[in-house]
């Protein structure tokens, strides 16, 4: 599949280690940094899904996304990301997902962007884009679980310090489908990154993921986006 995410928040948790390996597929670990695990809280808007390398499928290539996720590590050091929960507007990804083991959830979903400024404008500190607001808000269409987040994102203010790359910088996932675990592939480039001041944070998804968190995230970046693909699934071996 090839996709595109646009405008896309991080707020990350460390959390203990024990509650990161509790989720884990079987066959991977938390990949810890800094002495823990960590949770993330992220929005983006989702543009062009499709197959291949064709044009993006009318309507249900774009939506707004925010999910919930942990990170993982198999032995060989293949490092992914374990979802807990994706939170979607537009049903039919949403039944597609699921039925391939990813746990997407029918959400109503928005995007709150402030200035009518393009996600082109804040990759660019010349243009003026300080003050801009970008965030997202959800509401779950079954039990009500709600969030809303917000940043300010400083364009000026680039992010390449080892953890943020750490907590960005994954190119697959790890999920477990009909009792195997999977690694699927995920190519892209680097994101461009931003420190973000955050300036609202309402949220009650990372509870529902069985996860409690507590204060202000310990890290807020922002990114423009980047162009991404999926590869084809790997079966993890079984570990004697």
């Amino acid at each position: 599949m090839d996709q595109r995410w646009v405008d896309a928040v991080f707020l990350h948790w460390r959390i203990p280690e024990a509650v990161a390996a509790s989720f884990m597929p079987p066959g991977v670990a938390p990949d810890v940094f800094d002495g823990s695990a960590w949770v993330g809280l992220i929005g983006f808007r989702m543009q062009r899904a499709g197959i291949g390398r064709g044009p993006g499928i009318p309507y249900f290539g774009r939506f707004n996304e925010i999910n919930v996720r942990l990170y993982s590590r198999e032995p060989d050091g293949t490092r992914g990301v374990v979802f807990r929960s994706l939170d979607a507007s537009r049903l039919a990804a949403v039944l597609v997902a699921r039925a391939g083991g990813i746990p997407y959830v029918w959400s109503r979903t928005s995007f709150l962007g402030a200035n009518g400024l393009h996600s082109a404008d804040l990759a660019d500190p010349s243009a003026g884009a300080g003050g801009a607001t970008i965030g997202y808000s959800v509401r779950r269409f079954r039990g009500g679980a709600r969030s809303n987040f917000s940043v300010v994102p400083e364009p000026d203010v680039a992010a390449t310090d080892a953890q943020s790359i750490h907590l960005t910088a994954r190119f697959g996932l790890h999920s477990r489908f009909k009792d195997r675990t999977l690694y699927i592939p995920n190519t892209h480039s680097a994101w461009p990154l931003y420190r973000a001041r955050l300036i609202g944070l309402e949220d009650q998804l990372v509870r529902a993921a069985g996860i409690e968190v507590a204060g202000p995230p310990e890290s807020v970046l922002f990114s423009p986006g980047v162009h991404t693909q999926f590869g084809r699934p790997r079966v993890l071996e079984p570990t004697p």
